[in-house]
């Protein structure tokens, strides 16, 4: 359990999940940290969004939302790209590749200070990028929700400012 001490007392704080085309690991990185918050008593504003156009106004992908339901997620976003406003909006946003955090600085209104790779936050991975699944197998979902399983354990104890071992 996560006792919370946080930084940010008067506010809430509100993040964005970002993947290339908001169908798969943004959407899965959304419904888990919603979960996980929640499990934990903290209270957060998560969206999820794509640097590219192409499926916005799209569900996620059926192997998403299977993946995203099959651990306990509400999977029933839609798919929309960043806008110049998120990086005034959001006090968080959470690349999941470095393909997709250049794309995030490349944008005139970016703050870097803000984006971050949300695997940084698992002191126990081996890589820093959560692999895009959409040309792969069910099976690369699930290897997807386990990797963003243990990303936001560690984003929610940096924001808590908790040590691991409260968890």
């Amino acid at each position: 359990m996560i006792r919370v001490v946080s930084r940010y007392p008067l506010m809430t704080v509100r993040v964005l999940c970002v993947c290339l085309g908001n169908i798969c690991r943004s959407p899965i990185a959304e419904g888990i940290l919603r979960r996980q918050a929640v499990e934990c008593g903290l209270e957060l504003e998560i969206d999820s969004a794509g640097t590219g156009d192409w499926h916005v106004g799209d569900r996620p992908d059926p192997r998403a939302i299977r993946a995203g339901e099959a651990c306990g997620c509400q999977m029933t976003m839609v798919a929309c790209q960043i806008r110049s406003s998120d990086f005034e909006e959001f006090d968080w946003i959470l690349a999941m590749d470095h393909s997709n955090l250049q794309n995030l600085y490349r944008w005139p209104e970016s703050k870097p200070e803000k984006v971050h790779l949300i695997r940084s936050f698992d002191l126990s991975a081996s890589s820093t990028e959560v692999p895009d699944p959409y040309y792969g197998t069910y099976a690369d979902f699930e290897e997807v929700v386990d990797m963003l399983e243990s990303a936001c354990r560690g984003f929610l104890r940096h924001i808590a400012a908790q040590p691991p071992e409260d968890y």
